[in-house]
């Protein structure tokens, strides 16, 4: 048994074909899927695809954030509008953390201060409700890692984990568990490979970012998006890079992931249970 900790399966290049991806990640045993939002005009959108298709995948859980791409285009007041919609999503069992948010260094364009400014007033609502974060750290964990250090958030997940092994360490001892994908699947990709073995396996958690980060064969096999059912797959090849065997590696990750964002443990506990890990 599988999850995908960080799958946009709101994007618009599921739009025409989403029962069936969907269908897909469910006959591959993938059991429990995060799905963030990426800004306030999706929140509706991920709260109805999660309620939707929960009866497919029975985890499959929601954060509520405005992600760094699109601070641009936000507005001042979305972050009153987020905190009324996180607060309304409390009691809802589905609904895991704040997300995704952070700080990306690596695109052109974007205003550093907007950037800024959405992600401190986010991480000051995770304060406030005592959510764990979803946090997007491209080129940018030293200025994250300082603005977490000034605030007291119950962990949560830095996606896409790509930074030093210094860095890593600091995610880890502020609670943090460290997404992997398909980038570690690229022989190139030796810094990801050297983290993924040598970092704590109880810091390790699994995701695929799709439709974006393809595995490497995607390309070869002909095939155009990524997509949660590969997520299997690329787990296959994390735990080869990590040395241990696919059943103890899925077992690992699945408890990661639920120690990481504890609403999650809280809906799968009655319905899944780590020992269906094939």
């Amino acid at each position: 048994m599988w999850m995908d900790t960080h799958c946009h399966l709101d994007a618009p290049e599921f739009s025409s074909s989403l029962l069936s991806i969907i269908s897909a990640a469910k006959e591959k045993n993938v059991q429990a899927i995060l799905l963030p939002a990426v800004k306030v005009a999706d929140i509706l959108h991920v709260k109805d695809l999660a309620s939707e298709y929960g009866n497919q995948i029975p985890g499959l859980v929601y954060t509520l954030g405005i992600h760094p791409l699109y601070t641009n285009q936000a507005q001042e007041s979305d972050i009153d509008l987020l905190d009324k919609k996180i607060e309304a999503s409390l009691n809802d069992l589905r609904f895991v953390g704040v997300g995704e948010i952070g700080l990306d260094y690596f695109v052109e364009g974007l205003d550093l201060r907007r950037q800024e400014y959405y992600f401190h007033a986010q991480l000051d609502l995770a304060q406030k409700y005592q959510l764990p974060v979803v946090l997007h750290v491209r080129r940018s964990q030293d200025a994250i890692l300082k603005a977490l250090r000034q605030r007291n958030i119950p962990g949560g997940i830095a996606h896409a984990f790509n930074g030093s092994f210094q860095q890593a360490e600091q995610f880890i001892d502020l609670g943090f568990k460290l997404g992997f994908g398909g980038a570690a699947t690229y022989g190139r990709a030796l810094q990801i490979r050297r983290l993924l073995k040598d970092l704590p396996l109880d810091s390790i958690v699994t995701e695929t970012d799709a439709p974006d980060i393809p595995p490497a064969w995607l390309r070869e096999e002909g095939i155009a998006l990524n997509e949660p059912s590969f997520l299997p797959r690329i787990a296959e090849q994390l735990a080869q890079i990590r040395g241990i065997s696919r059943s103890d590696f899925a077992s690992a990750v699945w408890q990661n992931a639920m120690q990481a964002l504890p609403r999650w443990q809280s809906l799968c506990a009655s319905d899944i249970t780590p020992s269906q890990n094939s």
